[in-house]
């Protein structure tokens, strides 16, 4: 992998992660284009989604000292905001945790990560996009332990690539009623402990495959080059993804993956 590639995959990646168009299928595309495969593909994956988890850390530091504020300062008898923000938050990842752990690779097994399953999936996150925009539930105030759990069952399934994890979520939420402004941020949270799960797994697989497969033959310069452009792009795209929740556009979005979808499709069987 070129610096320059790095360069491109980390911008992209940074963008794609909290825009509703799906980080994995973007990466999975540049890679195809660029003849990046194998380890050194898996290790500069990895390195760029916990960039974007550091972006998110980044942005939302108010509200995660919020929760760790009200997790560890019990003034009050019962549980507080805080904790129940928190209890959802660890709800939420049970399904994603156990599809991580148990099935990940199985399911990557059945359906790969080819051209063809991308755009399939950018076509069915298009769809989820666009009834959560005309859909128009009764509004809730709080999103529920049930909502909590639901929505954790949506990101589980957004495993395969081109199934936007961002945009399940988040068109879930809304579909289940919670608050735009509400739902954008516990999209965004409720995804820094899997992501640095997964990454903490990838490392321990490739180290006990030997040093030279852990570090997928990738310069360091590349990967710093990598990371810091998915952090970057990443923070911008996170404060605007937000924004775009409040205003309610993801129709946009939905016709971008619809695009992208079906020539993705159309390229596979030509």
């Amino acid at each position: 992998m070129e610096v320059l590639d790095a360069l491109l995959m980390g911008l992209l990646q940074g963008l794609t992660e909290y825009l509703p168009v799906s980080s994995s299928g973007h990466l999975t595309i540049a890679s195809h284009f660029f003849g990046i495969e194998g380890e050194a593909n898996l290790t500069f994956t990895i390195a760029v989604h916990v960039a974007t988890v550091f972006s998110t850390l980044v942005i939302l530091w108010k509200d995660i000292v919020w929760i760790f504020k009200g997790l560890f300062g019990f003034k009050t008898p019962g549980m507080n905001e805080c904790q129940r923000y928190a209890l959802n938050i660890v709800v939420s990842m049970i399904p994603v945790g156990i599809v991580g752990v148990f099935f990940k690779d199985y399911v990557e097994m059945i359906f790969g990560s080819g051209l063809l399953v991308v755009g399939i999936c950018l076509l069915l996150t298009a769809l989820l996009l666009t009834f959560s925009y005309y859909a128009h539930p009764r509004q809730k105030e709080d999103i529920s332990l049930k909502d909590a759990f639901i929505i954790g069952l949506s990101q589980a399934l957004a495993v395969l690539p081109g199934l936007s994890r961002s945009g399940t979520t988040i068109a879930t939420g809304l579909l289940l009623g919670n608050s735009k402004e509400k739902l954008a941020k516990f999209s965004f949270l409720m995804v820094i402990p899997p992501i640095l799960g997964e990454a903490l797994l990838d490392i321990v697989k490739g180290m006990t495959q030997g040093v030279e497969t852990a570090s997928g033959g990738i310069g360091l310069l590349t990967l710093i080059v990598g990371f810091i452009a998915a952090f970057v792009s990443g923070c911008l795209a996170c404060k605007w993804m937000i924004n775009i929740v409040k205003k309610g556009k993801l129709i946009y979005f939905a016709i971008y993956c619809a695009i992208v979808g079906m020539v993705l499709i159309g390229h596979s069987f030509m």
